[in-house]
């Protein structure tokens, strides 16, 4: 994929599901260019079968990742509302304390233990369910939909579509219960926002707290593992972070700009009239795909792309968490919880190694997110 944003950065490609060919861009500049021009559409791929790399199509047509402007700009005007820095910053002393609890399990297991088992799988999903008030026993089925839903294999084509179906009852239920009779929690939050005569429909509504579980707990248990990997892979980083504490916020973009996160790409756009981009001719109707995973590694935004560097000054933000219209709403509460979750690990097992040969390391391979499966670490 480097090789293509240098040679073809707007190039012809051909996804494993979906009817026909479609574009993808990999350079920052024309990755900014299509998620941010009103060119490009989101909305338009409604009721299309659009190239993608899962077998059925993730988001639903009432979410927030299918709208455009100005639909797009009134949802997220609800949600921010709603979901403040102020009330993610709330719920830091529950993430230490949760944090602390979950690494004494660990020091008392005794090495080697699996970082994965021990925080990086329960964190999140502990997290956006305490925020969201989701009942305890219902926590382990959502997290087995929502995973089951990003399978990349066309044999789960009928258990990701089941799951999403489940998934969408399950909220359509806990959201009408919530606007009948709301706590101080954030599906409650968002059920009685409003600006002036403005609010989010049942269908939105549903839909939007779906979306919270599903991505809010998936990417962040992804992301810990990942950076943990990439930190016992890299013994002089880690040792840095254990001399000078105070970089882990700064290490932490950098990891999220470095780290390839997902095995392709996410939701595309259409170009909604002919485009040129660096002398590419884009038709109206064709669908584009963007790399987020390329954009961070371009040379020509970032001197040493392709290098691990703590003290980086960034010259553009990352985009990790997308851009433009559609930038992730919950980076904030995620990189809170980055932020204790790794700083404590860190600060808790000084000289922390891998327990195994990095080549038994196992990846996940089914779903569209990239991941080491378990991390057994010794310290």
């Amino acid at each position: 994929m480097e090789r293509m944003r240098r040679e073809a950065p707007v190039a012809r490609v051909r996804m494993p599901y979906g009817e026909g060919d479609c574009w993808l861009v990999t350079r920052y500049a024309d990755v900014k260019l299509v998620t941010s021009d009103r060119r490009f559409s989101r909305a338009a791929l409604v009721g299309r079968d659009f190239p993608r790399i899962t077998p059925a199509p993730i988001a639903q047509s009432e979410s927030i990742n299918l709208m455009d402007p100005p639909g797009l700009n009134r949802v997220r005007r609800l949600i921010t509302k709603a979901f403040t820095t102020p009330q993610v910053e709330a719920l830091r002393p529950w993430t230490q304390r949760t944090v602390d609890g979950m690494l004494d399990a660990m020091a008392a297991e005794g090495p080697p233990s699996d970082v994965v088992r021990h925080l990086s799988e329960p964190l999140p999903l502990l997290t956006i369910c305490e925020l969201l008030a989701i009942p305890e026993e219902d926590r382990t089925l959502l997290r087995g939909h929502a995973m089951a839903m990003m399978s990349m294999r066309a044999a789960d084509e009928q258990s990701a579509v089941a799951a999403r179906i489940a998934l969408r009852a399950y909220f359509s239920e806990l959201t009408a219960a919530r606007r009948r009779d709301p706590g101080d929690d954030l599906i409650s939050g968002l059920a009685t926002a409003r600006i002036g005569d403005e609010s989010l429909s049942d269908d939105e509504l549903a839909v939007l707290a779906m979306l919270l579980v599903v991505t809010g707990h998936d990417t962040t248990t992804y992301d810990i593992s990942n950076f943990v990997y990439t930190l016992l892979t890299h013994p002089e980083h880690l040792a840095q972070l254990e001399r000078e504490p105070e970089l882990v916020p700064q290490a932490l973009e950098e990891m999220l700009r470095f780290i390839p996160f997902r095995q392709g790409v996410g939701i595309p756009r259409v170009a909604l009239e002919d485009v040129d981009i660096d002398g590419v001719t884009i038709r109206a109707g064709d669908t584009v795909h963007v790399s987020y995973l390329t954009a961070n590694r371009d040379d020509l935004v970032y001197e040493n792309a392709a290098e691990l560097d703590f003290r980086r000054e960034h010259p553009v933000p990352h985009m990790a968490f997308g851009y433009g219209g559609h930038h992730c709403l919950g980076s904030h509460l995620a990189r809170m919880v980055l932020q204790v979750s790794v700083g404590s690990l860190i600060a808790r097992f000084p000289g922390m190694r891998l327990a195994v040969p990095i080549e038994d390391v196992e990846w996940n391979t089914v779903s569209i997110w990239r991941y080491p499966l378990a991390l057994p670490v010794a310290w």
